[in-house]
């Protein structure tokens, strides 16, 4: 059969159903799938992706139950309640449609354990109290002795040596507050390595095998944030390279952003705008101004499949909205050239975009 048109949008597959994207429950049958792109490739005319001359890269990040559904444990409503439910489904529903155009999908995995420096567990107060989510710990807590590092970390995290331990924590957010981006923020545990809330949710996770299946390309993912001692909001980067004594904490992860800089054109979304989606896009943006300020026009935000982290008040309310910054956050990479488009925007329509 002739191959499709790789601008040309196909119909929805009859499997998806929209209100999937709402079901903390769902997960697809992936021999299932595999059956059904065999049978989708064929009727649609559609190539490998491996022989496509344009590469073009669609970033999903932090897709994950934890982050997309309201049983998660970090929800992100955004303003409407419904934000990271609809992002879902408009992300999936952009993979079916532009299936002959995405050459590869990499989907992030915010990947924590119990004990981590943005958990409430790894801290206690001065009465050796657990410390709640939703706070900030600051270098000046800590000289105060209001906050400290939980003691029974210390054994297993520093070989017991709680005076270094303590010198790194306060180095780590004098470190944050230099940088002028975040002060350290507790979040309640979220994304834990073998629960329910680290799987991707459900309706992304059929759209992406589907993907693979029907493309013959692999199903990539990246795995960040398994640093007890930095937060990790970016797939590029964690927060703080380096240790208190000048050892390196972590890295760069260089061969990623090698992967994303050389692909013709890069398509960003997940969640949240304001933190993970922001951080990544920042990071990105840095390496891009490091080699070459054209490459942002190759970026592109769709901006309807991200939302920002509020937190509510319960009054009606919030007691923390990000939105304000995920919107700044947004002006200023358009400014420095990337595009901001929807995913119900033909890519015919994206300016920049050259695909034959």
């Amino acid at each position: 059969m002739k191959a499709t048109s790789k601008l040309k949008e196909l119909p929805l597959p009859s499997f998806y159903k929209p209100a999937n994207a709402a079901s903390y429950g769902y997960g697809p049958n992936a021999l299932n799938l595999q059956a059904e792109a065999h049978t989708w490739r064929g009727a649609h005319g559609l190539s490998a992706a491996a022989t496509d001359s344009f590469n073009l890269h669609l970033l999903l990040i932090d897709v994950q139950k934890d982050f997309c559904f309201p049983e998660g444990s970090l929800y992100v409503a955004g303003r409407s309640g419904r934000g990271a439910i609809d992002d879902s489904r408009r992300i999936s529903e952009f993979v079916y449609k532009n299936l002959g155009a995405l050459t590869n999908i990499t989907t992030t995995l915010d990947t924590h354990f119990a004990y981590q420096i943005f958990f409430p567990s790894f801290w206690v107060d001065q009465n050796d109290q657990p410390l709640t989510p939703y706070r900030e710990i600051t270098r000046e807590q800590i000289e105060r002795g209001l906050v400290r590092p939980n003691p029974a970390v210390a054994k297993w995290l520093c070989g017991g040596n709680y005076p270094w331990l303590l010198k790194q924590v306060k180095f780590y957010c004098e470190e944050l507050e230099r940088a002028g981006k975040y002060t350290l923020y507790l979040w309640p545990p979220h994304c834990l390595l073998g629960s329910d809330g680290h799987a991707i949710a459900g309706v992304v996770q059929e759209a992406r095998l589907f993907h693979s299946f029907a493309r013959g390309a692999q199903s990539w993912a990246e795995v960040k944030g398994g640093n007890p001692l930095t937060e990790n909001y970016s797939v590029l980067r964690p927060e703080v390279l380096a240790r208190h004594d000048g050892q390196p904490l972590a890295q760069r992860n260089t061969q990623f952003i090698k992967t994303l800089l050389t692909a013709d054109a890069v398509v960003i979304a997940g969640q949240a705008a304001s933190h993970c989606v922001k951080s990544s896009i920042d990071d990105l943006l840095g390496e891009i101004l490091a080699q070459d300020a054209a490459l942002a026009r190759k970026v592109y935000l769709l901006t309807d499949c991200m939302s920002a982290v509020t937190i509510p008040d319960g009054k009606g309310g919030f007691a923390a909205d990000f939105t304000p910054q995920a919107d700044a956050a947004l002006k200023r990479f358009a400014d420095a050239g990337m595009h901001l488009v929807k995913s119900t925007d033909p890519l015919a329509a994206w300016p920049d975009l050259r695909i034959s």
